[in-house]
């Protein structure tokens, strides 16, 4: 399946000519991470959730343990799915695909929302040694983002492992690979006691865009946005009206 019905979850209708948010989860995400973005931006912004393979209501579907890979499926099917004024919100390994989708695309989006991820520079590759089951899960306690109940119910766990491992996987081996970058704006944002990106790493993302570039960090972990949504929902509101020039639907009332 390449279509929109596959890739993309609208959560919340829009207004008519709203400006388009496309959210990338992080590993072991999925499109349903960002129903509350979605309804704290809703009805000004058009948020898109992409559902990527293997999970959920897609569960059937071979997962895709390459990042570069499913940028190159997804840069496919934005182009031919995902029109007018779009901007990108990408978390953690999400981050890295947004930009790596955004490079792919030749008009690109308007503006780039980096969360939670260091900057592509800052990966340079290698191998990555394998870990058991209780040390990845280890790991996925130690920055939060998935319900405990999940984790400790043997048969949940039992679907969740391979995802987890496999977006691990695609996050891990991901390195940078030189080439033209973006012009659009880029704004990196990260909880400040976040132990998977630095405020040095979140920085360097000012060398992968020719555009403007902003950085912000919020009280909290790797997963700061569930404790600050309404106010990266109002940054996010106020950089695609700055970004598309024209007011969102709620501020013309």
């Amino acid at each position: 399946m390449t279509d929109s019905k596959a890739w993309f979850r609208r959560f919340h209708p829009a207004a008519p000519g709203a400006p388009r948010l496309l959210c990338f989860p992080h590993a072991g995400g999925t499109a349903s991470y960002f129903h509350s973005l979605s309804a704290a931006l809703a009805p000004a912004v058009d948020v898109l959730a992409v559902q990527y393979p293997g999970r959920q209501d897609r569960h059937a579907e071979p997962l895709v343990d390459d990042l570069f890979l499913l940028a190159d499926r997804l840069a496919e099917v934005v182009a031919a799915e995902v029109t007018g004024p779009t901007a990108f919100f990408g978390h953690s390994m999400g981050a890295s695909l947004a930009f790596e989708v955004a490079r792919r695309l030749g008009a690109g989006p308007i503006g780039l929302f980096a969360s939670g991820r260091r900057a592509p520079a800052s990966f340079a590759g290698g191998p990555v040694p394998e870990r058991s089951d209780d040390e990845l899960l280890a790991d996925v306690r130690r920055i939060g983002g998935t319900d405990p109940r999940v984790l400790a119910h043997p048969e949940l766990l039992r679907l969740v492992l391979p995802v987890l491992r496999n977006d691990f996987k695609a996050a891990e081996t991901y390195h940078y690979r030189p080439g033209p970058d973006v012009g659009c704006p880029v704004f990196a944002l990260f909880g400040d006691s976040d132990p998977r990106v630095t405020e040095a790493e979140a920085r360097r993302w000012a060398e992968h865009t020719s555009g403007p570039f902003e950085l912000k960090a919020f009280p909290g972990g790797h997963f700061y946005l569930n404790d600050n949504l309404e106010e990266v929902g109002g940054l996010i509101g106020e950089r695609l009206t700055q970004w598309t020039g024209e007011p969102l639907a709620s501020d013309q009332q």
